[in-house]
Protein backbone atom coordinates (compact mmCIF):
# COMPACT_ATOMS: atom_id res chain seq x y z
CA UNK A 1 0.00 0.00 0.00
CA UNK A 2 1.45 3.46 -0.95
CA UNK A 3 -0.37 6.22 0.80
CA UNK A 4 -1.19 9.40 -1.78
CA UNK A 5 -2.35 12.78 -0.14
CA UNK A 6 -3.72 15.52 -2.20
CA UNK A 7 -2.03 18.68 -0.19
CA UNK A 8 -2.47 21.18 -1.17
CA UNK A 9 -5.74 21.37 0.79
CA UNK A 10 -4.23 19.06 3.72
CA UNK A 11 -4.66 20.20 7.10
CA UNK A 12 -1.45 20.85 8.78
CA UNK A 13 -2.22 18.82 11.20
CA UNK A 14 -3.46 15.50 9.40
CA UNK A 15 -0.25 16.06 7.80
CA UNK A 16 1.78 15.41 11.10
CA UNK A 17 -0.81 12.43 11.73
CA UNK A 18 0.31 10.64 8.39
CA UNK A 19 4.30 11.58 8.82
CA UNK A 20 3.67 9.29 11.85
CA UNK A 21 1.90 7.07 10.51
CA UNK A 22 4.43 6.56 7.50
CA UNK A 23 7.51 6.58 10.01
CA UNK A 24 5.74 3.78 12.76
CA UNK A 25 4.58 1.67 9.26
CA UNK A 26 7.01 1.99 7.28
CA UNK A 27 4.95 2.43 4.38
CA UNK A 28 5.82 4.66 1.32
CA UNK A 29 3.81 8.26 1.76
CA UNK A 30 3.80 11.03 -1.30
CA UNK A 31 2.27 14.61 -0.85
CA UNK A 32 1.10 15.69 -4.37
CA UNK A 33 1.13 19.72 -4.02
CA UNK A 34 1.55 22.56 -6.70
CA UNK A 35 3.45 24.43 -4.33
CA UNK A 36 6.87 22.91 -2.81
CA UNK A 37 6.03 21.01 0.86
CA UNK A 38 8.65 21.11 3.62
CA UNK A 39 8.28 17.29 5.34
CA UNK A 40 10.31 15.62 8.29
CA UNK A 41 13.68 13.85 6.53
CA UNK A 42 12.56 10.45 6.09
CA UNK A 43 12.99 7.40 3.58
CA UNK A 44 8.90 6.62 3.80
CA UNK A 45 7.75 10.32 2.77
CA UNK A 46 8.24 12.08 -0.49
CA UNK A 47 7.21 14.93 -1.96
CA UNK A 48 6.23 15.81 -5.68
CA UNK A 49 4.99 19.12 -6.85
CA UNK A 50 3.20 19.55 -10.02
CA UNK A 51 2.38 22.33 -11.79
CA UNK A 52 -0.18 25.07 -11.08
CA UNK A 53 -3.61 24.32 -12.40
CA UNK A 54 -7.07 23.00 -11.67
CA UNK A 55 -6.94 19.67 -10.88
CA UNK A 56 -3.41 19.10 -11.60
CA UNK A 57 -2.56 17.15 -8.83
CA UNK A 58 -6.07 15.53 -8.59
CA UNK A 59 -4.54 13.83 -11.83
CA UNK A 60 -0.97 12.79 -11.15
CA UNK A 61 -2.67 10.74 -8.29
CA UNK A 62 -5.18 9.10 -10.21
CA UNK A 63 -2.52 8.60 -12.68
CA UNK A 64 0.11 6.93 -10.52
CA UNK A 65 -2.51 5.09 -7.88
CA UNK A 66 -2.68 0.96 -7.68
CA UNK A 67 -5.45 -0.86 -6.40
CA UNK A 68 -5.12 -1.03 -2.56
CA UNK A 69 -3.30 2.56 -1.86
CA UNK A 70 -4.82 4.54 0.22
CA UNK A 71 -5.54 8.53 -0.97
CA UNK A 72 -6.20 11.02 1.61
CA UNK A 73 -8.55 13.83 0.45
CA UNK A 74 -11.64 16.16 1.10
CA UNK A 75 -12.11 15.97 -3.19
CA UNK A 76 -15.11 14.14 -3.39
CA UNK A 77 -14.72 13.92 -7.05
CA UNK A 78 -11.20 12.67 -6.73
CA UNK A 79 -12.53 10.18 -4.35
CA UNK A 80 -14.81 8.74 -6.67
CA UNK A 81 -12.03 8.26 -9.10
CA UNK A 82 -10.16 6.53 -6.61
CA UNK A 83 -12.63 4.32 -5.91
CA UNK A 84 -13.32 3.64 -9.41
CA UNK A 85 -9.78 2.19 -9.24
CA UNK A 86 -9.82 -0.12 -6.57
CA UNK A 87 -7.93 2.11 -3.95
CA UNK A 88 -9.45 3.69 -0.51
CA UNK A 89 -10.03 7.41 -0.14
CA UNK A 90 -10.52 9.06 3.48
CA UNK A 91 -10.60 12.54 4.19
CA UNK A 92 -9.31 14.66 6.53
CA UNK A 93 -12.15 14.28 9.30
CA UNK A 94 -12.09 10.40 9.19
CA UNK A 95 -14.63 9.50 7.03
CA UNK A 96 -13.83 6.75 4.67
CA UNK A 97 -15.38 7.11 0.91
CA UNK A 98 -17.27 4.05 0.22
CA UNK A 99 -18.68 2.79 -3.26
CA UNK A 100 -21.77 2.94 -2.41
CA UNK A 101 -22.25 6.53 -1.10
CA UNK A 102 -19.73 7.86 -3.66
CA UNK A 103 -22.41 9.26 -6.07
CA UNK A 104 -25.00 10.69 -3.56
CA UNK A 105 -21.88 12.87 -2.07
CA UNK A 106 -20.87 13.49 -5.78
CA UNK A 107 -24.49 14.76 -6.30
CA UNK A 108 -24.78 17.24 -3.29
CA UNK A 109 -21.52 18.53 -4.08
CA UNK A 110 -22.46 19.55 -7.72
CA UNK A 111 -26.02 20.97 -6.16
CA UNK A 112 -24.05 23.11 -3.84
CA UNK A 113 -21.76 24.10 -6.98
CA UNK A 114 -25.10 25.36 -8.49
CA UNK A 115 -25.97 26.63 -5.11
CA UNK A 116 -23.02 28.91 -5.16
CA UNK A 117 -22.85 29.59 -8.81
CA UNK A 118 -26.00 31.13 -8.50
CA UNK A 119 -24.93 33.85 -5.50
CA UNK A 120 -26.47 31.71 -2.84
CA UNK A 121 -23.87 31.97 0.13
CA UNK A 122 -23.87 27.90 1.32
CA UNK A 123 -20.89 28.75 3.88
CA UNK A 124 -17.45 26.91 3.98
CA UNK A 125 -16.58 23.41 5.80
CA UNK A 126 -16.74 23.85 9.59
CA UNK A 127 -13.39 24.06 11.12
CA UNK A 128 -11.48 21.06 11.93
CA UNK A 129 -12.30 20.09 15.35
CA UNK A 130 -10.13 17.92 17.75
CA UNK A 131 -13.39 15.07 17.27
CA UNK A 132 -12.46 15.11 13.46
CA UNK A 133 -8.96 14.71 13.83
CA UNK A 134 -9.44 12.13 16.27
CA UNK A 135 -11.61 10.46 13.89
CA UNK A 136 -9.13 10.46 10.85
CA UNK A 137 -6.49 8.89 13.61
CA UNK A 138 -8.53 6.15 14.34
CA UNK A 139 -10.15 5.40 10.73
CA UNK A 140 -6.47 5.68 9.35
CA UNK A 141 -4.96 3.41 12.34
CA UNK A 142 -7.41 0.95 11.63
CA UNK A 143 -7.26 1.00 7.58
CA UNK A 144 -3.13 0.15 8.14
CA UNK A 145 -3.49 -1.54 10.84
CA UNK A 146 -5.64 -3.89 8.77
CA UNK A 147 -3.24 -3.82 5.76
CA UNK A 148 -0.17 -4.75 7.89
CA UNK A 149 -1.88 -7.81 9.47
CA UNK A 150 -2.71 -9.01 6.16
CA UNK A 151 0.90 -8.90 4.37
CA UNK A 152 3.05 -12.15 4.61
CA UNK A 153 5.30 -12.05 7.49
CA UNK A 154 8.92 -11.97 5.84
Amino acid sequence: MHIWVDADACPAVIKDILYRAAERTQLTMTLVANQPLRVPPSPYIKTMQVSAGFDVADDEIVRRISAGDLVITADIPLAAEVLAKDAFALNPRGELYRQDTIRQKLTMRDFMDTLRSSGIQTGGPAVLSQSDRKAFAAELDKLLSQYLRNQPAS
